[in-house]
């Protein structure tokens, strides 16, 4: 059971301030009853409630779909630059994080979520979960450097990449497919080879892609069917 202020607030119908007095006006109703009484105690899993009409679906977890645009950081706070959760709206109370990094000037598919254990499995050097990009570049990739990158590319400092895949477009463009996610890991890569990234975009993470109709900045909560392909 939960609080009816808290429950509202907490799949973003406003603070918990400004929720109460959604209820006390009579906006929320309960099983079809109106209720009044902020404090009143709901089961959030199979209680129906109603407000301005309208029916809310609680989550226990919050799982957001963002397509970054360049700028922003890829963290909860940053003392000099704005963060990807400066853009969302409505979930101050979630504890929303992101999922992984994606660099200051790389736009694309960003997860954004609540649920701690999710982005562990997600993360996990062990999960191998693949990312991909969508890249432009200049130099020129020559045939024998897809061999280079599906048997492992090594780095500035050494490290060895696990296999990736580059796909290439024509035109200084390409994909590339990851396991990993190191530190500017795609623009090294590239750099290892000759060449070097002037633009990239992740559009695909995990079973995820990102949803074209989604404008720079520009976010929604995931489907049921993309829930189902993560959880």
């Amino acid at each position: 059971m939960m609080r009816l202020d808290k429950m509202l607030s907490h799949v973003g119908y406003g603070s918990r301030k400004e929720v109460k007095a959604l209820i006390r006006k009579g906006y929320v109703l309960v099983n079809g009853e109106c209720v009044t009484d902020d404090d009143y105690k709901v089961d959030e899993i199979n209680d129906e409630v109603t407000i301005a009409n309208q029916e809310v679906s609680y989550q226990h977890n919050i799982y957001i779909m963002l397509n970054k645009p360049d700028g922003y950081i890829s963290a909860t706070w940053d003392f000099h630059d704005p963060t990807v959760l400066d853009l969302i709206d409505g979930y101050e109370k979630r504890n929303l994080f992101p999922v992984g990094r994606l660099d200051k000037d790389t736009e694309g598919l960003l997860l954004i979520t609540s649920d701690g254990d999710l982005a562990h499995r997600m993360l996990s050097p062990k999960s191998h979960v693949d990312k991909k990009y969508y890249l432009r570049y200049d130099g020129e990739f020559k045939e024998s450097y897809h061999s280079i990158f599906e048997s492992g590319v090594e780095l500035d400092d050494g490290y060895v990449c696990m296999p990736a895949k580059f796909i290439e477009l024509g035109n200084n463009e390409g994909e590339i497919i990851i396991k990993e996610g190191k530190f500017h890991q795609v623009k090294r890569m590239m750099e290892a080879v000759g060449c070097k990234v002037t633009y990239l975009k992740r559009i695909e993470f995990g079973a995820l892609k990102l949803d074209e109709g989604l404008k720079l900045g520009e976010y929604r909560v995931l489907t049921d069917e993309e829930l189902k392909l993560i959880l």
